[in-house]
């Protein structure tokens, strides 16, 4: 009994090796086409992805091999940057893997640096002795915009009831310290400022509260914006609620 658990515990041994190896090797290409996106050096990704590749940018646009090639183009003059891999995984089955990683970047633009964040989702397969990128899809990553401070009676112009619909009730209150928003019957959460106007919960990026405000200055409501998509709320009441 004691060989054939040698041999097992050899077997998995000499797999995890051999995983991680090829994880490596994945990581050292991802970093060199990432690497080759501020120059525009087509032949990096054209060595890498595969006849039939797909590839879907952060805005959602889906290219093919060809597509994806022609618009892979040098920074233009006064922007330089950089893109860092800071997580990485693989999952390996056979000659297939699928990869997410993370991605830090850092750009120079005529002298303001900004930074930005993707998750990225691919999947390679091995063709001979070549591992080739079939499918990259890119997500930008979102985080919450810095707020800004208000005097209280200004943020007190806010708390009231909302109506999206006959059975939508949105309340924004005062809790003493600060603008506390939620739907009727459900957990109150901070509201924070954007801007002027401009409400927002920690924690979803993707959302803004956009009030509305009649000839007067009065406000008449609110839109919840999900990127173009608003879901638009009336104001009902206002004071305490």
């Amino acid at each position: 009994m004691i060989i054939p658990l040698l041999l097992i515990a050899f077997a998995l041994q000499t797999s995890a090796h051999a995983t991680d190896k090829t994880t490596e090797l994945l990581r050292a290409k991802d970093q060199a086409l990432l690497d080759a996106i501020a120059p525009g050096n087509r032949k990096v990704w054209e060595q890498a992805l595969a006849a039939d590749a797909v590839f879907v940018d952060e805005n959602g646009v889906i290219m093919d091999r060809a597509e994806f090639l022609k618009q892979l183009e040098p920074l233009s003059p006064g922007a330089s940057g950089t893109l860092k891999i800071t997580s990485y995984s693989a999952h390996l089955s056979g000659d297939l893997a699928t990869v997410v990683h993370i991605d830090d970047e850092q750009e120079n633009y005529h002298g303001q640096m900004l930074s930005s964040r993707y998750l990225t989702t691919e999947t390679w397969h091995r063709e001979g002795v070549e591992w080739k990128l079939h499918l990259s899809h890119i997500y930008a990553m979102l985080k919450d915009p810095p707020a800004i401070s208000l005097p209280s009676q200004e943020l007190q112009q806010y708390i009231g009831r909302y109506v999206g619909g006959p059975d939508l009730v949105y309340l924004i209150r005062w809790d003493g310290k600060q603008l506390v928003g939620g739907r009727q019957g459900s957990e109150m959460k901070p509201l924070e400022v954007e801007l002027r106007d401009v409400l927002l919960v920690l924690g979803q990026p993707r959302i803004r509260k956009i009030f509305q405000r009649n000839a007067n200055g009065e406000i008449t409501g609110f839109v919840d914006r999900r990127e173009s998509w608003d879901l638009v709320w009336r104001r009902a009441g206002s004071g305490p609620s």
